[in-house]
């Protein structure tokens, strides 16, 4: 492995000695000038010429390598750079057979296609590749095509060869068996893939990491903090800045397990499908803020079901920021779309209310308050003990990222509260360990026709 990591302050060039022509120019005469300086069509044809404009980070690297992995803070400009390197193999007539690999369809229509740094803004009008949905493929001025892909679909990836792939946030696939059958298809020609990703140490990331022949270029938000909104950067400083997260979100770090947090990702263990269950609930740890605050408590809401095996599986993870009846019309979706047998929630922080709005959405809902009488940590070690015990007794039927890496750096004692994980522990604690516990009381609320199906 080589890492080359980008150090060029914000709001800065490249140091002198790694500016390209352009960049040099506009540090003499300023960017202005230098613009007004140029032919409308001087401009025009200066637009698409990325090695003018790119950091020296977002160039692609020497040397034999197979993998470039980009691990990156947000807004660090990995969709660009990735799409660009694409771009670049393809004038090259070095890519002919191309895989965008996404989290899911829509990531890679939104992102890696249609997006504002996507394939098809970064080529020049005579060259604009044909992007056609319904066959999901883009065919360039080369010839060459692009298949879209995604961790939702891993069989799609059994069988086709590829000589280029563009892999986008890896770190959120649902698992990695997508990834895994593109391995063992990329194998015409030289192949090469890109892998841009927030960094978060799941397997496939810490694998690529150590093999000797991927590149990792890391880097963080400021770096490109020139190119970004305003808003964009305050949203994210504050909520992000001077934390462990942080590290993570903005400074590129990948992350080992923290000290005294209940759950490492070596627990967390994923099935690409349940079994047939035997219960399913919506758990709620409430939030009674307006909802209206970037500071503003979560609402977690956690899907757990009871499998016929007799293990928990997290099914979906739909916590949200919102007033009250906003995440009591979300609670009720998801209650409706997994056909859910109950609601529960606790009620410490909210008390009647908490029942109330979620019947002012539907009245029907089979409801159960539960009230924690003990500290979280109590609350939430038997739960943590499930997942470490072997084989694992709590399975996730896709990564959670945001409710993983909460469940993966929460102290108990320290920090804010943990939302989704006091869902997930509600949720699991009445599908597995509720006749056990002391700490929590509960009460089945009125039966209606909106009864467990």
């Amino acid at each position: 492995m080589v890492t080359a990591t980008a150090t060029a302050p914000p709001d800065v060039l490249p140091p002198a000695a790694l500016q390209s022509p352009v960049q040099r120019a506009i540090a003499r005469v300023g960017a202005e000038a230098f613009l007004a300086s140029l032919t409308t069509r001087e401009q025009a044809i200066l637009a698409y010429q990325w090695s003018e404009w790119a950091r020296p980070s977002q160039l692609p690297p020497p040397g034999d390598w197979t993998t470039w992995m980009i691990m990156a803070g947000r807004g660090w400009g990995k969709t660009r750079t990735a799409a660009e390197w694409i771009r670049a193999r393809i004038d090259a007539g070095e890519a002919r057979r191309i895989a965008l690999v996404g989290r899911t369809p829509a990531d890679v229509r939104d992102v890696m296609i249609e997006g504002e740094s996507g394939l098809l803004a970064i080529f020049p009008p005579a060259q604009r590749p044909s992007y056609e949905p319904s066959k999901r493929r883009v065919t360039f001025h080369t010839g060459a095509l692009a298949t879209v892909y995604s961790s939702e679909n891993p069989d799609q990836l059994r069988g086709p060869q590829h000589d280029t792939a563009w892999v986008d946030e890896l770190a959120t696939f649902k698992s990695g068996e997508a990834f895994d059958n593109l391995q063992l298809g990329l194998r015409l020609g030289e192949p090469r893939q890109i892998v841009a990703t927030t960094p978060k140490p799941v397997r496939n990331v810490r694998e690529l990491v150590t093999d000797p022949d991927t590149h990792v270029t890391t880097g963080t938000t400021y770096e490109n903090r020139a190119n970004l909104a305003p808003a964009f950067i305050r949203q994210v400083i504050r909520r992000y800045e001077g934390t462990r997260l942080g590290q993570q979100e903005l400074e590129g770090l990948l992350l080992d397990d923290v000290p005294g947090a209940l759950w490492q990702r070596a627990m967390i263990s994923y099935v690409p499908h349940p079994p047939d269950l035997i219960r399913t609930i919506v758990a709620v740890d409430p939030s009674v803020s307006d909802g209206e605050s970037d500071r503003a408590a979560e609402c977690g809401i956690v899907v757990v079901g009871l499998g016929v095996d007799g293990y928990a599986y997290v099914l979906a993870d739909w916590t949200l920021r919102g007033s009250p009846l906003t995440w009591a019309k979300k609670v009720i979706e998801a209650y409706h779309h997994f056909e859910c047998d109950r609601i529960v929630a606790e009620v410490n922080n909210g008390g009647a209310l908490v029942e109330f709005t979620l019947r002012t959405v539907d009245p029907t809902i089979p409801y159960r308050a539960v009230r924690a009488s003990v500290g979280k940590r109590p609350r939430a070690e038997p739960v943590s003990a499930l997942y470490e015990q072997k084989p694992r007794r709590v399975r996730h039927v896709e990564p959670f990222v945001d409710l993983e890496d909460q469940m993966c750096s929460w102290v108990p004692g320290e920090g804010d509260s943990p939302d989704r994980v006091d869902a997930l522990v509600w949720g699991v604690t009445e599908l597995m360990l509720r006749r056990r516990r002391r700490g929590l009381r509960g009460r089945v609320g009125p039966r209606t026709s909106g009864s467990p199906r």
